[in-house]
């Protein structure tokens, strides 16, 4: 029987597949961040599965989105749990799509009033301009 042979990356190349510092990969598994800690090369340095990079991944957008780090801990612990904390994590997604939401919605109304502004600039050029 042939073991599956799985990938694994180093922090410097995790950081580069993620798009995210070594400093923050150490940080986010310091921090109790990730699914589980990266494995182990004999000579203890990190080694991240395609699976971590997944995580990392939705680490980043929740971040980038906005998520509070406690709200990424816990969303992390409830992942630990396995399928049986699937309706917490969706509720907990669901509530974050909401702020999100809500904060796209303010930024078209905010990209409005500078367009506006912009249009109003470009009358007055055009007027002064005698066009």
């Amino acid at each position: 029987m042939t073991q599956a042979v799985t990938e694994a990356f180093t922090i410097a190349e995790a950081a580069e597949r993620t798009g995210v510092s070594t400093h923050t990969l150490r940080y986010y598994e310091r921090i109790g961040a990730l699914r589980e800690p990266p494995g182990r090369a004999p000579s203890g340095h990190r080694r991240y599965t395609e699976r971590d990079l997944d995580w990392i991944g939705i680490l980043t957008r929740l971040r980038s989105t906005g998520m509070p780090i406690a709200t990424l801990l816990r969303y992390a612990e409830l992942a630990r749990e396995g399928t049986t904390s699937a309706g917490e994590r969706k509720a907990l997604l669901l509530k974050h799509r909401a702020e999100v939401a809500a904060r796209v919605e303010q930024l078209r109304e905010d990209l409005a009033v500078i367009d506006y502004k912009i249009k109003v600039y470009d009358d007055l050029e055009r007027e002064r301009l005698g066009l």
